[in-house]
């Protein structure tokens, strides 16, 4: 496996796991909406974050929560172009959470180094059969010399995603996906150093079927890319039962930072190259426990 990322502006060395920040750039998301909703806001985020350590910066204008509704157009480019322009001079890679491909498109031309897509650059426009090549987000990141990209696997969409969620053994049906979503961008020319893969903790998956990604994660390291998790925050972690008797088990979403980096450092155990993350500063530090025994 290669342990080298390519993207836009940056090689990154994947020798070290990389923390990917989050800079959500919304009103609703589950765990910060309404904190970095401004431009001003978001970019002073970004600086924190970099300080406590980030390694990537990853900006989202568009809440993917179970049940969320789609944004317009427009308001995603109006929430996410003014911060990308600016959080590209901050000296890291810069990557954009979205699926739309007009916004790749957007983000990409103003100095953006990553796609990092939850359709796996499957979606498109509703109500059009047949979009054409310019509105085809594969086609964006092929066109686009060195862009990195993030291939989530998602079961469904945020809307229906965990009213139905996935049925069977999770692992080999992610596992197959991917492959195909990569092979997919290949077939287009895309080189396989600019391709990581992402299992999509918490997208139309039961709390068991997650945690079985976790336990059997070095199987999907068999699809020969590297693995960026997210488990930060997710409701799943607030799923655990605790064996110590009168312990509370119902986590608020701001009182699961201790299952979220204990998650995190157990995904890079398992061989996770990039964790995405909220709480930076204390997930570097678990990592620097685990590189110091390593």
């Amino acid at each position: 496996m290669t342990m080298q990322w390519n993207t836009a502006r940056f090689l990154i060395d994947l020798n070290r796991p990389k923390v990917m920040g989050i800079v959500n750039i919304t009103p609703d998301s589950f765990s910060d909406g309404g904190q970095h909703a401004t431009t001003a806001a978001a970019l002073r985020h970004c600086e924190t974050l970099l300080k406590e350590g980030a390694d990537i910066l990853d900006i989202g204008g568009e809440s993917t929560r179970p049940g969320a509704l789609p944004l317009p157009l427009d308001e995603e480019l109006a929430r996410v172009l003014p911060v990308v322009r600016e959080a590209v001079r901050l000296g890291v890679p810069v990557s954009v959470d979205t699926y739309k491909p007009q916004v790749m498109q957007a983000v990409l031309d103003v100095g953006a180094d990553i796609i990092n897509d939850i359709w796996a650059l499957r979606w498109t426009e509703p109500g059009v059969s047949t979009a054409p090549a310019a509105l085809n987000a594969r086609q964006v990141v092929a066109q686009h010399p060195r862009c990195g990209v993030c291939l989530m696997h998602m079961h469904r969409e945020p809307l229906t995603m965990q009213v139905a969620p996935m049925e069977g053994d999770v692992v080999p049906q992610v596992l197959l996906f991917l492959k195909h979503a990569a092979q997919a961008l290949h077939g287009l020319g895309v080189e396989k150093n600019r391709i990581v893969i992402d299992p999509g903790i918490g997208f139309g998956k039961t709390v068991a079927q997650n945690f079985a990604l976790l336990a059997r994660q070095e199987a999907l390291l068999g699809a020969g890319y590297p693995l960026l998790v997210g488990w930060s925050r997710k409701s799943s972690l607030a799923a655990v039962k605790s064996s110590s008797p009168g312990s509370v088990t119902a986590l608020d979403v701001h009182e699961r930072l201790v299952p979220s980096v204990a998650a995190a450092l157990l995904a890079v155990e398992r061989g996770a190259a990039i964790v995405r993350v909220h709480d930076v500063r204390e997930t570097v530090q678990a990592l620097d426990v685990l590189g110091a025994i390593r």
